[in-house]
This record gives structure tokens, C-alpha cells and sequence, in this order.
């Protein structure tokens, strides 16, 4: 029986430029712990499909993951800027809350 990894590359075979695939792809190897294969995923998406919204939150996660945090940062600028002018008010509040968490601001530092 195959794998879910092995499915998916399967059809990207027959839609090679479908973003979702390679997203999907690309969590079913930060799910394994190949960090190699899953940065690799990440940059192609951000590279051949900028529009796709949902590698931002996830990329910079990861990025953080790695103690890369000024490169997350700039991550979920560029997908708060995408999600701005795709007018995606949900993936830009999660981009944001993550950004600020990220540089040390929490929700309830804003209740004073």
C-alpha cells in the first residue's frame, strides 16, 4: 500500500503545477522531519506560486522552527502584504497574530 507522500507525488505527476499539491507535499515532509524536502517545497511555492496564501503562515512557522527568525519575519510581512491585496482579512489576522507573537507581543498586551 502506498503512502500519502507517494499519492500525492503521483498526481503532481498528472497536475505539475497545481499549488495545493505542492503545499501538501511539502507538509507531508515537515510531518516526517525532512527538513531539506520541506524548506525546498516552501521556496518553490513562494517562488512559482506567491499567490498562494496558505505556504506564508506555514513557511514562516517552519522558519521559526529553525531559530530562523528574522527570515520568518519577513515571511509573514510579504503574506499580510498578499493577504491585504487578496483582501483575505482571515489569513492576514492569523499572519499578524503569529507575526506579533513571533516579535514578543501577545493578544492581551493590547487590553491595557
Amino acid at each position: 500500500m502506498r503512502n500519502r507522500l507517494e499519492e500525492l507525488q503521483q498526481f503532481l505527476k498528472d497536475s505539475p503545477n497545481d499549488p495545493f499539491l505542492k503545499y501538501a507535499i511539502t507538509m507531508e515532509y515537515k510531518k516526517m522531519g525532512d527538513n531539506e524536502n520541506t524548506l525546498a517545497g516552501f521556496r518553490d511555492l513562494r517562488a512559482n506560486h506567491p499567490d498562494y496564501i496558505g505556504t506564508y503562515y506555514h513557511f514562516a512557522k517552519f522558519l521559526e522552527g529553525e531559530g530562523r527568525k528574522e527570515e520568518a519575519l519577513e515571511i509573514y510581512k510579504e503574506g499580510m502584504e498578499l493577504a491585504q491585496r487578496l483582501r483575505n482579512r482571515h489569513a492576514y489576522n492569523e499572519l499578524l497574530t503569529a507575526y506579533n507573537l513571533a516579535i514578543g507581543i501577545a493578544d492581551e498586551d493590547w487590553d491595557d
